[in-house]
């Protein structure tokens, strides 16, 4: 009877839904975690995008995080820093582009180099396009290598006058 039972919830989907709501619970954990451990102490939405997305290997688009792996298996990782990269791509997107262009100054101060270096390598490379999530639809892609296009080109022009005439 105990076998059948299994089948016939197998087959409604029974334990295939309390497995899922086991991955929801722990996926919603390791956002926690990453949020208030590793990013509450990044100021500013580009600062965190922009760690976020060094997390992801370029060839593959896996997220590596050390302390994480050491605590959740790496599906509920996976799942969760994407997530994670996704809502702060979208918070930035629909922030106005004054609070972003003042976001990015900061996150641009901080790099090596500061503002003075990192605004024309980031024109002139596009360096910007590794920060969008994968499954990004196209079109906020576009909207955010526009925005950025625009931000940079204001930095450069109000902080960066010797680089404007080049």
């Amino acid at each position: 009877m105990a076998a059948f039972f299994a089948w016939k919830c197998s087959d409604c989907g029974t334990h295939r839904g309390m497995r899922t709501l086991t991955q929801l619970q722990q996926n919603r954990q390791v956002v926690q975690d990453f949020t208030f451990t590793t990013l509450a102490g990044i100021p500013g939405l580009f600062a965190r995008l922009a760690y976020i997305a060094s997390l992801r290997d370029l060839s593959s688009g896996r997220y590596d995080h050390a302390g994480l792996a050491a605590l959740y298996p790496d599906a509920a990782i996976q799942q969760a820093l994407q997530l994670c990269h996704e809502q702060i791509f979208e918070r930035i997107l629909e922030s106005p582009l004054s609070g972003q262009e003042e976001d990015l100054q900061v996150c641009l101060r901080g790099m090596e180099g500061g503002l003075s270096s990192a605004v024309p390598h980031w024109r002139r490379m596009e360096a910007y396009r590794v920060l969008v999530p994968e499954a990004a639809p196209d079109y906020l892609k576009e909207l955010f290598y526009s925005n950025l296009r625009a931000l940079l080109e204001i930095l450069d022009k109000e902080h960066l006058p010797a680089h404007s005439d080049a």
